[in-house]
């Protein structure tokens, strides 16, 4: 499936249909809407979001970036929020896209390592995130202590 990505603002209609697509699933998943342990992201503070386009400009995988609180992790950190793949899309190379994508954004930022928070109930998330390079380590910030969170990271250096 070729993909197209999109920088679009975290408002766009398509970035909601897409956060809301994955709200119901967590929802699903987790048999109730409290499942957010950290701070909900905002236009406010992820300033950057992308869509991927399947080849009918459908779309159908997103993501974005936070940068975090030096206190938090050190500097140059952001955090992946957001990062859904339509069942549609999975297996098609497009949430890569959009990951790596995400990638060049964080460097081009100055960022140097993105890090990220996953759910216990979503073993085709963690299992995406380590094929990706993606390391766990131990939770950070607001996961700290929430019994659904899992939390990832990778230096971007790494290549």
């Amino acid at each position: 499936m070729g993909v197209t990505i999109e920088r679009v603002e975290w408002e766009h209609d398509d970035a909601e249909r897409l956060r809301a697509a994955q709200r119901a699933e967590l929802d699903a998943r987790y048999g109730c809407d409290d499942h957010e342990p950290g701070v909900v992201p905002t236009a406010d503070d992820v300033p950057v979001f992308l869509i991927a386009r399947d080849g009918t400009g459908e779309a159908v995988v997103c993501g974005g970036l936070r940068p975090l609180d030096v206190e938090v992790l050190g500097a140059d950190v952001a955090e992946i929020k957001r990062m859904y793949a339509a069942p549609s899309s999975r297996g098609t190379g497009a949430a890569v896209a959009v990951l790596r994508a995400l990638e060049v954004e964080a460097q081009a930022l100055g960022i140097r390592r993105l890090v990220l928070e996953t759910g216990t109930a979503q073993p085709d998330a963690v299992r995406f995130y380590a094929r990706e390079g993606y390391s766990p380590i131990r939770l950070y910030g607001h996961y700290v202590g929430s019994d659904l969170s899992l939390c990832f990271a990778r230096d971007l250096s790494d290549g």
